[in-house]
């Protein structure tokens, strides 16, 4: 039996997770604000009280990067000490980047899990795997031997490059807001907001916003484009899906990720007719001599909505 937890800046998942045969069955799972938690501890604490089981493992997805025994999470004022949890548990831990556990979550997922953006003709080597959600996160699975080993990257804090000339202008928009443009700013749940700003102001819109007090912009966003009735989201969220594809396209080329890249997180899933509809390819392959190279990469959309979960199991499972 493995516990597993998927935490973020708004909210903490904990699961018991069963590994049968080399699949990671969630067997219940609850979610929690972090918010309104000291710490992972007491989330975990509370949780076993509810649900007492003898854990073999645990393995837990954390925001921000990972590198020592105590890890300081962003956005949420934590302080995960590994060794503490190791001794409160009485079982070994894994501590791993949130986007790490992704891509042990993306090489569990079962086929009818991956809906296949790109069939490609994959090669040994690398895989990648791109996130947007509440931001844009980033790893590299690199091959060593016949095992596949995640690693963590901040990629998506990488200066955006425009694509043409449109991009220019959106870039001269964000960067008077923001100072630096990353990939993060507009490939994102909020980003996404930011390039319906951006597109507003472009076409002269000046009707309601499409959201109200509350709600999440992006989601009412990909919905007013889904209905055609406002040209600011539909153009916002054709170009969301050509910048995805541009980093994505860079991605697979800084990992020489010829087995594949994964789209992981929040939003691909919802937007997946848009994402079919060419322009993130076109940009993904918009690579001029790699344009050949990027054609045989296979590219994935996760469904799985206990990815998070799944792969902080799986790398728990490694110590158990």
């Amino acid at each position: 039996m493995l516990l597993a937890g998927d935490v973020g800046g708004t909210n903490t998942r904990l699961a018991l997770v069963e590994e049968r045969g080399g699949a990671f069955e969630v067997v219940v799972a609850e979610t929690a604000p972090s918010g309104e938690a000291d710490g992972l501890w007491p989330l975990v604490e509370s949780f076993l009280a509810r649900h007492p089981k003898r854990v073999d493992a645990a393995g837990f997805g954390l925001p921000g990067p990972v590198t020592g025994r105590r890890v300081k999470t962003t956005n949420i004022p934590w302080v995960v000490d590994h060794d503490a949890l190791e001794e409160r548990l009485g079982a070994p831990v894994a501590l791993v980047n949130d986007l790490v556990a992704a891509a042990h979550g993306a090489l569990a997922a079962r086929p009818e899990q991956l809906a296949i953006l790109q069939e490609g003709a994959p090669a040994r080597g690398a895989r990648a795997v791109a996130a947007a959600g509440t931001g844009l996160g980033e790893a590299i699975i690199f091959r060593r031997g016949d095992e596949l080993v995640p690693s963590a990257s901040e990629g998506g804090h990488a200066s955006f490059a425009p694509q043409d000339d449109e991009e220019v202008e959106l870039w001269r928009f964000a960067r008077q807001r923001f100072g630096h443009v990353s990939y993060e700013r507009l490939v994102s749940g909020p980003g996404l907001a930011v390039v319906y700003d951006f597109y507003r102001a472009r076409l002269g819109h000046a009707g309601p916003l499409p959201w109200a007090h509350g709600e999440d912009p992006a989601a009412a966003v990909s919905r007013a484009a889904a209905t055609k009735a406002d040209p600011a989201a539909e153009a916002a969220l054709a170009r969301f899906c050509s910048i995805y594809g541009a980093e994505a396209g860079n991605l697979a080329l800084k990992a020489l990720a010829v087995e594949g890249v994964y789209l992981a997180g929040g939003i691909a899933p919802k937007i997946l007719a848009e994402l079919r509809r060419g322009g993130f390819l076109d940009a993904f392959l918009a690579k001029g001599r790699y344009r050949g190279l990027l054609s045989r990469v296979p590219v994935w959309v996760v469904l799985d909505d206990h990815l998070g979960l799944r792969g902080a199991a799986r790398a728990a499972s490694r110590l158990a």
